[in-house]
């Protein structure tokens, strides 16, 4: 079997409504897929993460200029080989950032490729799955121009009760003490049970953090996520010795290489690779044993389409609890509620949350099927 085509497929709409994060204002949303053919008739496809601030193009003309010629003509079964030849290439111009989110996409294309010709999920061609669903937690709480909050928020968070959600996800990164009467009044609103985790989308320094970090300790928040930059590695360090609150980061990090240092000198609690962007499965399955070798656990970031959502449930099933115990801490998903005018109708609305719980998909590859009318309906190239 050989690789004979590789194609990008760029898709974007705009927002009904824009909504804010800490980083800014998001008015479309986009995604870069990939299709990867072979000469048995075989298609894969994969996804290259889309941050709500990033051209799409960026990813697409790097698949299509530098590496659709890596692997063209080659057996998608050497999949460690055309990992390492695609990197390699690359990595004078990009160790970081939008070439590995590239060849993240095409190796998660490679993976579903093989699955689909075997006839396997991938997680079974990954060393098979220690779990068959997952416990989502509601990410959301994106900023209206029109919203007032808290009050907006507290409603969003009753709605996630209301469907079945036992864990949310707040955005802060708004001002220290605005995030902090904010985190009140949404723990005030929803109770103890609920998991509550806030991320900051590295909005603060330091100095900052800290100052929340004390207030909200007793308003039992499971993890702050990305409360400062990535670069700031000993300010995590820091910040982790100061708090009983799960520290977690990661999305902006790439490749095994990048998150060495966050394993090895023990800069959070929680690490957060996103499988459309740190890499595809070939990387992050080492990135996850390097985790492993420290006892570190792993809570993919998830922010896509279908295609990537259902991609990371493949790979979240393969993750060990760390440790592997009688009753494990086990990974969630993070399920995007926000608005996506594809998500769900590019892969046939095939993952939906029941009772609770998201079901890994069993079928081939990643398991599910593309909807390519929706391709069309939305493609920009």
């Amino acid at each position: 079997m050989k690789i004979v085509d590789v194609r990008t497929h760029v898709l974007s709409t705009p927002l009904d409504e824009p909504f804010s994060f800490s980083m800014g204002w998001v008015y479309k949303r986009s995604a870069v897929l990939v299709e990867l053919i072979t000469d048995d008739g075989v298609t894969g496809w994969g996804e290259s993460l889309c941050h709500g601030l990033q051209p799409p193009e960026i990813a697409a003309a790097i698949i299509e200029h530098a590496l659709k010629p890596v692997v063209l003509g080659q057996d998608p079964f050497d999949v460690e080989v055309l990992w390492e030849r695609m990197y390699n290439l690359t990595r004078p111009f990009g160790q970081k950032g939008a070439v590995p989110n590239a060849i993240s996409g095409v190796d998660i294309a490679i993976w579903d490729c093989l699955g689909r010709a075997l006839g396997k999920p991938v997680h079974k061609l990954l060393g098979g799955a220690y779990r068959s669903d997952v416990q989502p937690y509601a990410t959301g709480f994106y900023r209206r121009k029109e919203g007032v909050y808290p009050a907006e928020a507290v409603n969003e968070a009753r709605r996630h009760l209301a469907s079945g959600f036992t864990a949310m996800k707040l955005k802060v990164g708004f001002g220290v003490e605005e995030d902090i009467a904010y985190v009140r009044a949404v723990r005030e609103a929803i109770g103890p049970a609920p998991k509550l985790m806030i991320d900051a989308n590295h909005a603060y320094n330091v100095g900052s953090a800290r100052r929340i970090l004390k207030a909200i300790e007793p308003f039992d928040i499971h993890w702050f996520e990305e409360p400062i930059s990535p670069e700031d590695i000993d300010g995590y360090r820091e910040l982790k010795s100061l708090t009983n609150i799960y520290l977690a980061a990661g999305e902006n990090e790439f490749t095994k290489v990048g998150f060495r240092e966050w394993v090895s000198r023990r800069a959070v609690d929680m690490l957060q690779p996103d499988l459309c962007s740190a890499g595809g499965f070939t990387e992050c399955r080492k990135i996850a044993a390097l985790a492993q070798a420290w006892h570190m656990p792993i809570t993919p970031h998830v922010w896509g389409s279908g295609v990537g959502l259902a991609a990371s449930l493949q790979f979240l099933a393969t993750l060990a609890p760390a440790p592997l115990a009688l009753n494990p801490i086990e990974p969630m998903l993070e399920y995007d509620q926000s608005a996506h005018p594809f998500r769900q109708d590019l892969i046939f609305g095939a993952i939906t949350m029941q009772n609770g719980r998201v079901v890994i998909p069993s079928g081939p590859g990643i398991g599910v099927d593309i909807n390519r009318d929706v391709i069309e309906r939305f493609r920009q190239n």
